[in-house]
């Protein structure tokens, strides 16, 4: 039987990032990984940028609220593909899935069962907004409280984790512990026996979202200045702030041609943008997806033409008054 590990975590957890991790592994380079998230295009796909044709985008919108059908037919898909080309699945949820549904589907849909095995659920824990995304959001509780096992990520930016682990223990106090930077973990260890196995008791229960959260997309043709993007960056966190859940995408900027910018927000906390050595794929325009409550859907676009407009007139500025000084 084939393993299957179900990666959960809210919105800006890291688990992009922890795949892309894997995926570099040669020992784990044979991996199907299905893809699903919120909004009106997928990116994941391209972010975590594998030229292997078992990568699937499951699709965008929420898995868990129609995971009766689309998880059977994309496995059935990866079967007819041949088993023989990946010896794992890892399924990346969306930030805002509940797993208890998926992980429904993975252990009573017989399509699936009849060649793969549910291994156990990951859930990916912010060590920073951790604590806070458990307050705020049913969300974050259902992923913890479905977990075998806790990857807390981050712990670099914020190494106390004392009241963090607390949470935790009162929503799953039985589930495994485990700490990662960037994704860095030995991926042994996430495909290990789980210390709750797949025998827990799934209850095929509605999934439970927040109210008011929205997503939107900002496309552009033609690059970005450098500077418009980092003010822009900036001003999403002044003004946004805890209400921009996250940011992520790639962003084709002026001064950096064939290299996009890879950006990842998570609340008012940025960071640095990582250049990509080429574009993961066909598409070269500007995408950024942008997960929040309350944020107007056209905001994040009306704001970068704003400042946009006032780099490029300061820039022109500039150059007037060089041509001057040179003409004095």
């Amino acid at each position: 039987m084939i393993p299957v590990l179900l990666v959960t975590g809210f919105l800006g957890s890291g688990k992009t990032t922890l795949i892309r991790r894997i995926l570099a592994n040669p020992a784990f380079a044979r991996s199907a990984v299905i893809v699903n998230e919120w909004g009106e295009i997928g990116l994941d796909h391209d972010l975590i940028a594998s030229a292997d044709e078992s990568l699937l985008e499951l699709s965008t919108g929420c898995l868990c609220c129609r995971v009766s059908g689309d998880l059977g037919r994309t496995f059935a898909s990866l079967a007819g593909k041949g088993a023989g080309r990946y010896e794992r699945v890892l399924i990346e949820t969306s930030g805002l899935a509940d797993p208890a549904p998926i992980l429904h589907g993975l252990l009573m849909d017989r399509t699936i069962r009849s060649g793969h095995a549910l291994s156990g659920t990951l859930t990916l824990v912010d060590a920073r907004s951790g604590e806070a995304c458990l307050a705020r959001h049913p969300e974050a509780r259902r992923q913890v409280a479905f977990a075998d096992r806790f990857l807390i990520t981050k712990t670099d930016l914020a190494p106390d984790t004392l009241a963090l682990d607390g949470a935790l223990a009162g929503l799953n106090p039985d589930a495994e512990r485990l700490a990662a930077v960037r994704g860095e973990i030995a991926p042994e260890m996430l495909f290990a026996p789980s210390p709750l196995g797949a025998a827990r008791a799934i209850p095929p229960a509605a999934p439970a979202h927040s109210d008011g959260i929205t997503s939107s997309v900002l496309i552009r043709e033609r690059p970005v200045p450098a500077l418009a993007l980092i003010l822009l960056l900036q001003a999403l966190a002044e003004y946004c702030g805890r209400r921009l859940l996250r940011v992520k995408g790639l962003v084709d900027v002026v001064e950096m041609p064939g290299r996009p910018a890879l950006i990842h927000g998570v609340q008012h906390v940025f960071e640095p943008p990582e250049w990509l050595p080429a574009w993961p794929g066909e598409d070269r325009r500007t995408r950024l997806v942008f997960i929040g409550e309350g944020i107007p859907r056209h905001f994040p676009a009306r704001l970068l033409a704003a400042i946009e407009a006032e780099v490029l007139e300061e820039a022109a500025r500039d150059a007037r008054r060089l041509s001057d000084k040179k003409e004095q």
